[in-house]
């Protein structure tokens, strides 16, 4: 097998790739020759050692990928050799194979395909576990995505549609705004040349949202904030900017809004089976075609560092997948 090795973490430049031994499934694991791995924000931040999780090294980054069982160990039994399968571990996944534990592997229907299945999980799993658990979204109320053209953002625009909601897509360009639109967006705020609190309130005759989604953080948060709807609730999702934001409390406290953390990995070890539950119905979403993965492009998983570096650009629109 080959796979991209992070030896020192340190950034993208210091990964090499590197022939390995094949490994062997012990208990609990298997073998996936992997077809596709997409390309994460925190796969970004494990190999220069900003992540919360620090691996032991070296390591294969790569935190989410979907494939086909080679090999498969003691103590597994709803896996089967040949299985198509999508797992979110973390590691392991810019490489042509991987040890995976048994259990984070999602079963795949015959017609989800390897790049949409590399690109699915922690953006669906994390749309819906924010819009639909932690903030109990009801159809017709009004929805704000912040970095509405990335992974997550694209991802929320659906889940809120397909719960009946009215979405505003806001992000940084007309090209990705369009794209928004594209995908079931109600309405877009491009916050690159629009004053964000004015363009909230033109939009919702200055009620404000109800639900404000937030993958961004930095400057968008507070202004973001101080529109929102009485009893709305903010979702606290990540901080592409770079900048984790301070918050007024006395926002929330005069608009009895919430301020709600989502953190969909720890979502899934504390509750196991709704996490499960939730899985299976985001599978069946998708055989319906509520929902489908944005894919910006998909590239050679020899050209890791290149999708990394327009990761980077900011011009990302949806997901980077990696293809072996």
């Amino acid at each position: 097998m080959h796979a991209w090795l992070c030896e020192n973490p340190i950034g993208v430049d210091a990964l090499t790739w590197k022939e390995l031994p094949t490994p062997q499934p012990g208990p609990g694991e298997v073998l996936i020759e992997i077809k596709a791995a997409s390309l994460n924000f925190p796969d970004l931040l494990i190999v220069q050692n900003k992540y919360q999780m620090k691996p032991e090294l070296p390591f294969v980054p790569g935190s989410e990928y979907a494939g086909i069982v080679q090999a498969i160990g003691a103590g597994v039994s709803h896996l089967k050799l040949g299985q198509h399968v999508a797992c979110l571990s973390g590691t392991g996944g810019f490489g042509t194979h991987t040890l995976a534990p048994a259990a984070l592997c999602m079963p795949l229907p015959d017609a989800f395909s390897f790049v949409d299945a590399a690109a699915f999980i922690m953006i669906y799993a994390t749309s819906h576990h924010a819009l639909v658990d932690r903030a109990q979204l009801k159809a017709g109320e009004t929805v704000l995505v912040l970095g509405a053209a990335g992974g997550v953002g694209t991802s929320a625009i659906q889940i809120a549609k397909a719960c009946g909601a009215r979405v505003i897509a806001a992000a940084s360009t007309d090209e990705k705004c369009a794209l928004c639109k594209s995908i079931g967006a109600d309405a877009t705020i491009n916050y690159g040349k629009e004053n964000l609190r004015d363009a909230i309130k033109l939009l919702t005759d200055g009620k404000g949202p109800d639900v404000i989604y937030d993958p961004v953080g930095g400057d968008l948060a507070e202004p973001a904030l101080r529109s929102i709807a009485w009893r709305g609730r903010y979702l606290v999702i990540g901080f592409a900017s770079g900048a984790i934001p301070s918050l007024p409390l006395n926002l929330p406290l005069l608009k009895g809004a919430s301020v709600v953390g989502v953190f969909w990995g720890s979502y899934s070890k504390h509750e196991p089976k709704a996490n499960a539950a939730m899985m299976q119905t985001l599978a069946q979403m998708y055989a319906q075609g509520k929902i489908k993965p944005v894919i910006d492009r998909s590239m050679p998983m020899a050209e890791l560092k290149a999708a990394y570096a327009h990761m980077g650009s900011r011009g990302v629109m949806g997901k980077l997948v990696l293809v072996n």
